[in-house]
């Protein structure tokens, strides 16, 4: 089975509920359990660039070269800026693991991106591509390329003071403080 030591986990800064613009996005890089650096960029609310602002903040990164999986907190970021996980997995050649504390209410997500999100039918057809999100280990977890085996192994290793795997839980920690001056609260 395939063992992923060098990961990085995404999430966003938080932001207003009428804020407009650019959101701060944030990478934690692990290798192992150990915190190996930080990426960092930005993507619009509500826009469709997340997975084009992710692959090159990982391609492009001196880290490149040995991340072996991406981890979010989530399908989307910055609102309803949904990851087009099957192109950041193309783009980057690396396997994909979305992970979220609670089951999603996919009834109301549909709902709020076709009724009032620019490209909502677009953004909801990769969100039903990639399934129902599965339970494992006490999180949900939606997956490219990974076996759920390999995702249980993957959340054992990485959930060390959370159920939230570390990558996760650093780059939410850290882009709290970038927003706020501090961070606080879990993902």
């Amino acid at each position: 089975m395939k063992h992923f030591s060098n990961v990085v986990g995404f999430d966003d800064a938080p932001f207003a509920r009428d804020h407009a613009g650019p959101v701060a996005v944030v990478g934690a890089v692990y290798a192992g359990l150990r915190f190996d650096g930080v990426l960092m960029g930005e993507i619009q609310k509500d826009g469709t660039d997340a997975a084009d602002v992710l692959a090159t903040l990982i391609t492009e990164s001196r880290f490149a070269d040995h991340i072996r999986l991406i981890l979010l907190q989530g399908i989307a970021l910055g609102g309803f800026n949904v990851v087009d996980v099957f192109s950041l997995h193309q783009r980057t050649g690396l396997p994909v693991l979305v992970v979220s504390r609670v089951r999603p209410d996919m009834e109301a997500i549909k709902k709020a991106l076709l009724a009032s999100i620019p490209e909502g039918k677009k953004k909801w057809a990769v969100i039903e591509r990639l399934g129902q999100m599965e339970e494992v280990a006490d999180i949900f977890v939606q997956r490219v390329d990974i076996s759920m085996e390999q995702a249980r192994q993957v959340i054992k290793r990485f959930a060390v003071h959370s159920r939230i795997p570390e990558p996760i839980r650093a780059a939410h920690l850290i882009a709290g403080a970038l927003a706020n001056g501090q961070s606080r609260g879990n993902p």
